[in-house]
């Protein structure tokens, strides 16, 4: 009888992970994610401090800024740092949230793996529990009546952040730029753009009627600021073209060198003095400007900037009405756009050109001041932030209560739904329950509360139909949520219940972990945490 001899498919060294610990190993990757960014919920939350090798510091506590910035290697956890991303880009907004419920709902499945219950039963479960979830928050939601809704919105998306202190300044410039680029629903958080100036103090903060943008005049003699601007905006370049092949040219005597520079200055004269004689006072230019039509431009009096980015003339379009023209058959005045002012203002040594007081501006700017940069930078966040929560209730036209009320009201829901399941999903759908709690239980903890007595008296408004009551962690009291003004978008927290129920289900349904051919052999992944969990709590 021959002996039976092993079959090799995959080489020896191949790191590989199978059934439980390959599970267990993903649920502690992304339960260390969650209780990374866990102590920056809510208006108490703490900061955290990112230091990359150069020594360049961020000090935030914005979620998706702290995962994005943070170096992870561990494949689960860049699933959740994924769909923090995905929440950021949809809504703006919950970005701490989402990875917390994740993590929390991989923590919870962890329980019912340990007894014995499919991963697939468990997928299911949670699967109605987020489609049920999504219909009690329709449910629950209230239709957004009136601008001090919204601004309430924007002052509850900022409380927390280093820009607490002018919440109420910085919501109003919000609220003035969506109601200046919007149309109804129709509101693009494109058209809003954010400009940073380290100087002042955050009050000093202010909303543009226009565009700013990070060039200067392309000539110093140029004038530095235009009233009444008339306005062009050009994607062809005021120099001239250098052939697309390598080009010889042949001079033989000083008279043809002249001749040739001189046809080169015609050229370039020709095609200024019909900038010139267009009316246009002002131009800005996406491609290069030749310095002999810098000196003819300069001459007439024009304000000419060079090189301005595609998004930024865009920008100066919906600003200005003006058209962008690809060529000089298009300088005529139907094109133009205006302006009362076209300014440029140098400070600490950085100079930026102004476009101001635009007639019915579709692009605005809103110049955020700070003491320092990590101030404005932080401020730009909760701003962003401010301006995603609001883009969103008003594309969706719904809000619910802040401060854990929609979390708690979901949990007590869905816990008498899962009485109405027979299976084992039942369990499921009570764990998802749990998790939501979670929530409002990491508000009160973070705020130096009992979360234990928190969640217990919350409970107990709820059960007595109080659905608007959650944390309001100013005064430390469990009151209306809705009447004191935190006040959250139903689309925020519906795109968190659904992203972090979504890549909960996908990574329990992962029972293998191999090193694919693609990837280098020290990918992580394999049998243990990566180095940057360890030890991490």
């Amino acid at each position: 009888m021959t002996e039976k001899q092993p079959i090799y498919i995959m080489p020896e060294n191949v790191s590989r992970t199978l059934g439980r610990d390959a599970q267990r190993n993903n649920i502690l990757a992304a339960k260390v994610v969650a209780d990374i960014v866990k102590t920056t919920l809510g208006p108490k939350g703490m900061d955290k401090m990112l230091v990359d090798s150069a020594g360049n510091i961020i000090v935030t506590n914005d979620g998706v800024t702290i995962l994005d910035e943070m170096e992870i290697d561990h494949p689960a956890a860049k699933m959740i740092v994924d769909i923090t991303k995905t929440q950021e880009s949809e809504v703006g907004d919950g970005t701490t949230t989402v990875a917390m419920l994740a993590g929390k709902l991989l923590e919870n499945a962890e329980k019912l793996l340990d007894k014995r219950i499919h991963p697939t039963v468990i997928v299911k479960g949670y699967k109605l529990a987020a489609e049920k979830s999504k219909e009690y928050l329709e449910e629950i939601s209230f239709p957004v009546e009136d601008k001090e809704v919204l601004k309430n919105i924007a002052m509850t998306a900022m409380t927390g952040k280093g820009a607490e202190g002018n919440r109420e300044k910085l919501s109003e410039l919000i609220i003035s730029a969506i109601d200046q680029v919007g149309s109804g629903k129709d509101v693009n958080i494109e058209d809003i753009k954010i400009q940073k100036l380290k100087g002042d103090s955050v009050e000093d903060s202010e909303l543009i009627r226009g565009v700013i943008i990070d060039k200067e005049a392309a000539n110093e003699t140029m004038p530095k600021k235009v009233e009444n601007a008339k306005i062009v905006l050009i994607d062809f370049p005021l120099e001239l073209k250098s052939p697309e092949t390598e080009t010889k040219i042949s001079v033989s005597t000083p008279e043809q060198l002249q001749s040739f520079i001189e046809s080169e200055e015609r050229i370039l004269k020709e095609m200024t003095d019909k900038v010139i004689n267009s009316g246009a006072n002002v131009v800005f230019c996406q491609k290069g400007i030749d310095d002999v039509a810098q000196y003819y431009l300069a001459k007439a009096g024009i304000f000419a900037c060079r090189r301005v980015a595609k998004s930024d003339m865009e920008k100066l379009a919906r600003a200005t009405s003006s058209k962008i023209i690809s060529n000089l058959e298009g300088l005529t005045e139907e094109n133009f756009g205006y302006a009362e002012t076209v300014e440029e203002i140098k400070k600490g040594g950085d100079a930026m050109t102004y476009v101001k007081g635009c007639r019915n501006p579709k692009a605005v700017t809103i110049l955020v001041r700070g003491s320092t940069e990590h101030v404005v930078d932080e401020t730009e966040r909760a701003i962003k932030d401010g301006l995603g929560d609001v883009v969103a209730a008003v594309k969706d036209g719904k809000v619910v209560a802040g401060g854990g009320a929609v979390e708690i009201e979901l949990a007590s829901r869905l816990r008498k739904f899962s009485r109405t399941l027979t299976g084992r999903e039942q369990l499921a759908v009570e764990e998802f329950a749990q998790a939501l709690e979670s929530i409002p239980e990491a508000l009160a903890e973070n705020a130096g509360m009992d979360p234990i007595n928190v969640l217990t008296e919350l409970k107990q408004k709820h059960e007595s139909g109080l659905v608007k009551y959650g944390l309001n962690l100013f005064n430390s009291g469990i009151e209306d949520c809705f009447a004191a003004g935190i006040i959250e978008p139903l689309k925020v927290k519906k795109q968190a219940i659904s992203s972090a129920s979504e890549v909960a289900t996908m990574i329990l349904r992962i029972d293998d972990v191999l090193i694919s051919s693609g990837s280098s052999s020290g990918a992580a992944g394999g049998g243990g945490m990566p180095s940057q969990f360890a030890g991490m709590d």
